[in-house]
C-alpha cells in the first residue's frame, strides 16, 4: 500500500529520516517495521511566522517495496546512421533538444561557438585574474551555456509547457543530487554543474551524436525560403535535415546575421537593472524574523516584486551564499550576474533588481528597429565599462546612497573579484530606470525591513536577464513562419527564461522536428 502524508515539522525534525519517521509512524498509527520506504515528494520552508516550519510531503510504502527507482534511466538509442539535425548552441535548450532527438531516433550535430567546459573554466578565471575576455568563451558562451557557471537554479513557474520533472530526472541521472526532485527551490551549484554537463556530452557522443566546439555560426544559407546549411567561423559548411537555433540571449551577432539574411525578428519586452548584494546574515535575520540561522536551515532567499504604472520592478536570480560574477561577452562592456556554490556558504547574498522595459520605451533607439533593445543594452553596458575605469572592475554604490542620490565615499566588502569602484549609478543610468528602481527598492524595504542599509551595495549593470529580441515561430509547428526547417528555441529566441524552461522548450522543439520529419 502507498500513502501520501504531509508533515509540518521543525527544521531539525525534518532534517533526517530517523528523526521524522517516529512522527510519521505515530500519525499513521502503525508499527515502524511495516514502513518499507519513505520517498520525499516535496520539501519547502514556511518562514511566514517566527516559528519556522518545514512542510514535508512524503510517499510512504507500507507492507510493500518501492516498485520503481526514484530516478528513471532514459532510453537513448544509437543514432550514428540516422537523419542529422543541426543544433546551434549547447546551452540547456540545445543539450536537451539533442538528448530528446536521440530518444526519438535522430542524430544531433551540435555547433558550439565556445570551448568545452574544462577549457572554458580557464578563460573564466582569466576574467577575474587578468580582466581578459574571450568573446567566444566566457560566463555566457561555451559548453552548457550561461547556466553552467551561474548557479544552476532549477526553479521555474513555466510548468504547463512541458514535463519539467523529466528534466529534473535527466539532471539527476547525470549526477545531480536527487534533492532537486523534491526541493521547492531546487539548486545544483556552480561547482557541480560542469561535471554534469560533461556527462551529458558523453551521453550524446556515446549515442552517436556529434558536438563541435569553437564553431561559431557566421552565415545562414537560405534558398527558396528554406534553410539549407550554415557556415562557421572556420569555413566549415554544415548541413542537416533540420536546424535548431538555441544560441542564448547574449549571442547578439546571431541576431544581426539573421537580419542580414532576411529572416524576420521581433522586438520584445525585457528587463534591465542592477545587482544588489547584502551580507547573508542580514537577509537571514530579515527572512527568519531575527532567528539566528543554524545548520538545519538553508541561507534565506527572497523574491519581491512591485508594479509601477503597469511595469514590474522585481528581484531576479537571487543567489543566497553566492557571488557576483563578471558576465560580459566583449572587452568594452561590463555586465554582472550572480551564482552560488552548492553549499551556498559565501557570506554574501545577491540578486538582480530589474525593471521591465517595453520596445515602445526606447524612442531614442527606434532607428534600430527590432534590434533597438540590443542597442539599449550595449549602451548601458559600455557606460558601466567607462564608469568602472574601462576595465572589468564594476561600478558600485551603497544602496542607501543610491536612494538618496549621494556619492559613496567608500564601498563595503563584497564578492565581486575583479573589484569595484565607487560610481554614481544614479547619474549615468537612464533617469526613468533610476526612478523605477528607487520606487521599487523603497517598496521592497517596506516588505523587508532593513533591506535598505549602508551594508548593501548596488553593482551595475544587470542587463542579460532576458532577450530583447524574439525570433518568431509558428505556434503549432514551431517552425519559423517564413523559413522552412528553421526552429528557434530557448531563451535567446525569446521562448523561455532559465535552465528548466529552456530545457523544456528544447525538448518540445525536438519532438516537433521528429513529428514533422515523420
Amino acid at each position: 500500500m502507498q500513502k501520501e502524508i504531509r508533515l509540518i515539522l521543525s527544521p531539525k525534525n525534518a532534517s533526517r529520516e530517523d528523526l521524522y519517521k517516529p512522527i510519521l509512524v505515530k500519525k499513521l498509527n502503525i508499527s515502524s517495521d511495516r514502513i518499507r520506504t519513505i520517498r520525499i515528494l516535496r520539501r519547502s520552508i514556511d518562514s511566514r511566522r517566527k516559528n519556522i516550519k518545514i512542510d514535508l510531503q512524503l510517499l510512504v510504502y507500507i507492507d510493500e517495496k518501492e516498485k520503481s527507482p526514484s530516478v528513471q534511466e532514459p532510453q537513448y538509442k544509437n543514432v550514428t546512421s540516422c537523419g542529422e539535425v543541426v543544433i546551434i548552441g549547447s546551452g540547456p535548450a540545445g543539450l536537451f533538444a539533442a538528448l530528446r532527438l536521440i530518444e526519438l531516433g535522430l542524430k544531433p550535430i551540435i555547433l558550439e561557438r565556445g570551448k568545452e567546459v574544462s577549457e572554458r573554466k580557464k578563460d573564466i578565471a582569466l576574467i577575474s585574474r587578468e580582466q581578459r575576455i574571450d568573446p567566444d568563451s566566457n560566463y555566457c558562451f561555451g559548453e552548457g551555456g550561461a547556466g553552467t557557471f551561474s548557479d544552476g537554479k532549477l526553479y521555474t513557474r513555466s510548468k504547463k509547457r512541458g514535463d519539467h520533472r523529466r528534466i529534473l530526472n535527466i539532471f539527476t541521472w547525470h549526477g545531480a543530487d536527487d534533492s532537486i526532485q523534491y526541493e521547492a527551490h531546487p539548486h545544483i551549484g556552480s561547482e557541480k554543474l560542469p561535471g554534469i554537463i560533461r556527462r551529458i556530452r558523453e551521453t550524446i557522443l556515446q549515442a552517436g551524436g556529434e558536438i563541435h566546439f569553437n564553431k561559431r555560426v557566421t552565415e545562414f544559407e537560405i534558398n527558396n525560403q528554406r534553410i539549407s546549411g550554415v557556415t562557421t567561423n572556420t569555413g566549415d559548411k554544415v548541413k542537416g535535415i533540420a536546424y535548431l537555433l538555441a544560441t542564448g540571449h547574449s549571442a547578439r551577432d546571431v541576431f544581426y546575421h539573421l537580419k542580414k539574411s532576411g529572416i524576420s525578428l521581433e522586438a520584445k519586452s525585457f528587463a534591465m537593472g542592477v545587482r544588489v548584494e547584502h551580507p547573508q546574515a542580514l537577509i537571514d535575520s530579515i527572512q527568519y524574523h531575527g532567528f539566528k540561522r543554524d545548520h538545519y536551515l538553508p541561507p534565506a532567499i527572497y523574491a519581491i516584486t512591485h508594479q509601477i504604472e503597469g511595469r514590474g520592478v522585481y528581484s531576479f536570480c537571487m543567489c543566497p551564499g553566492g557571488f557576483i560574477v563578471p558576465s560580459a561577452t566583449s572587452p568594452e562592456e561590463v555586465v554582472v550576474n550572480g551564482m552560488s556554490p552548492s553549499k551556498r556558504n559565501s557570506p554574501f547574498a545577491n540578486s538582480g533588481i530589474v525593471v521591465e522595459i517595453q520596445p515602445q520605451d526606447l524612442i531614442e533607439f527606434a532607428s534600430h528597429g527590432e534590434l533597438r533593445g540590443l542597442k539599449y543594452q550595449e549602451t548601458l553596458e559600455r557606460r558601466a565599462w567607462i564608469a568602472g575605469g574601462k576595465t572589468q572592475m564594476a561600478p558600485g554604490q551603497r544602496l542607501s546612497d543610491f536612494i538618496s542620490g549621494k556619492t559613496s565615499k567608500s564601498l563595503p566588502s563584497n564578492s565581486y573579484t575583479p573589484g569595484l569602484c565607487s560610481s554614481d549609478l544614479h547619474d549615468w543610468l537612464p533617469q526613468s530606470l533610476v526612478d523605477s528602481l528607487r520606487v521599487g527598492i523603497l517598496e521592497f524595504n517596506r516588505k523587508m525591513k532593513d533591506f535598505i542599509t549602508e551594508e548593501a551595495i548596488l553593482v551595475g549593470v544587470e542587463s542579460r536577464s532576458s532577450s530583447p529580441v524574439r525570433i518568431p515561430r509558428d505556434p503549432v509547428t514551431l517552425n519559423h513562419p517564413e523559413i522552412k526547417n528553421l526552429f528557434p528555441c530557448g531563451e535567446g529566441s525569446g521562448y523561455s527564461g532559465g535552465i528548466i524552461s529552456s530545457a523544456v522548450d528544447g525538448e518540445r522543439v525536438a519532438e516537433m522536428v521528429a513529428k514533422l520529419l515523420g
